[in-house]
């Protein structure tokens, strides 16, 4: 059963007491024992010795609070599915501090954490996680922070280009270019670019940046269209600048396919937008996410964020690895890395030696108003 409780914070007070006590002046006064030392307080959470204790890292407040209760609901709809009953979840509410969160998550014994959300926070939680030898699971799917036991559980730009880029080599395509906006994103999709590029044999032809709020978008794909003709276009941003880019990337170049990542899964308007009529992109399957989608709405009376199968598929994760682990002793953090993979509502998935997720991916089609599977993705890792 999942537990929501506000953030504890008499820490603050505790310390300010304590420097005002440093600065007072003492008196003399005659040397008395010190009285005895108040008993220890109790835990928060009752003693539980039969079962493991997970701790669910989300924002339940603030300005990603529906997003985090999206996840938290999905990790209360695993544990009804499965009828869990070793595993024992609490929610901490990040949205007043992700290192305050990890730090209650800890001191009540838990043993495993799921989440934070975000990439920057994984840092602080990991931080706190790390003096006690406790894995983090992250959301995140910022790469650059994995590492240490820090898993990372998001979708990776980086593999969604990949795979895109290997399938329209597949299909022909030499020439590539890619168009990116200024920013850490960018960075992200044009180092993916290049390495996919380079891993599958084709050329590229160029890559150009742009300002999303400057406006500059047209002049990038001016100059991209002076590096000469090329098979294929990467957009590496959302499907709204990726439809005003593509008219202008075809100009004289018809039959030039547009390419894009995992930022548009789940984006309707993919599908309506006739400029990417014929774009091709990576994104997760939708195979088991849309019954999901039905069970969630029955349940909580509103859609799921797409992000939500994250925090059903950490806890089938958390259960899996249950199986050959004794409640009270540390989580068994090598099961993570089992090359067969995991079966998840997105598909299967495993963790590399970086840890950070491997993911199977479909690539998807927009055509003719709809948008259907180009290539499914893999059922199983081959390797």
């Amino acid at each position: 059963m999942i537990e929501y409780r506000q953030m504890w914070r008499a820490a603050a007070a505790v310390a300010t007491s304590a420097m005002l006590a440093a600065c007072a002046v003492i008196p003399k006064a005659p040397v008395v024992a010190p009285p005895p030392a108040p008993p220890p307080p109790q835990a928060a959470l009752p003693t539980d010795t039969g079962r493991h204790r997970v701790a669910l890292l989300v924002p339940t407040s603030g300005p990603n609070a529906a997003a985090g209760q999206s996840l938290a609901n999905a990790a209360t709809m695993a544990l009804m599915d499965l009828n869990a009953t070793d595993l024992r979840i609490t929610t901490y509410d990040t949205g007043g501090g992700a290192a305050a969160a990890a730090a209650h998550a800890v001191a009540e014994g838990n043993r495993l954490i799921l989440g934070p959300l975000l990439g920057e926070e994984a840092h602080d939680v990991a931080a706190v996680a790390q003096r006690s030898h406790i894995p983090v699971i992250s959301f995140s799917n910022d790469a650059q922070v994995a590492g240490d036991d820090l898993f990372v559980m998001g979708t990776i730009p980086a593999q969604s280009v990949a795979r895109v880029v290997r399938y329209a080599r597949a299909q022909g395509a030499t020439r590539f270019a890619a168009l990116v906006p200024v920013g850490v994103y960018g960075e992200r999709v044009s180092n993916a670019m290049i390495a996919a590029v380079r891993a599958s044999g084709g050329q590229l032809v160029g890559m150009e940046s742009y300002d999303r709020a400057g406006g500059t978008l047209a002049a990038a794909v001016r100059r991209l269209r002076a590096r000469g003709p090329v098979d294929a276009v990467l957009v590496g941003d959302t499907a709204r600048m990726a439809a005003q880019a593509a008219p202008l990337i075809r100009v004289g170049n018809a039959q030039v396919h547009i390419l894009g990542t995992e930022l548009w899964n789940g984006d309707a308007s993919v599908a309506r937008t006739p400029a990417l009529s014929g774009a091709w992109y990576a994104a997760l399957s939708d195979q088991r996410f849309r019954r999901f989608s039905e069970t969630y709405k029955g349940r909580f009376g509103a859609a799921p964020y797409r992000i939500a199968t994250m925090g059903y598929d950490s806890v089938l994760l958390s259960l899996r690895i249950a199986r050959d682990w004794r409640p009270g002793t540390a989580f068994p953090t090598a099961r993570l890395y089992d090359r067969g993979g995991f079966l998840g509502l997105d598909g299967i998935f495993r963790f590399s030696s970086n840890d950070v997720i491997e993911r199977a991916l479909e690539v998807r089609e927009a055509k003719g108003g709809a948008v259907r599977v180009a290539s499914p993705a893999p059922a199983r890792f081959d390797d």
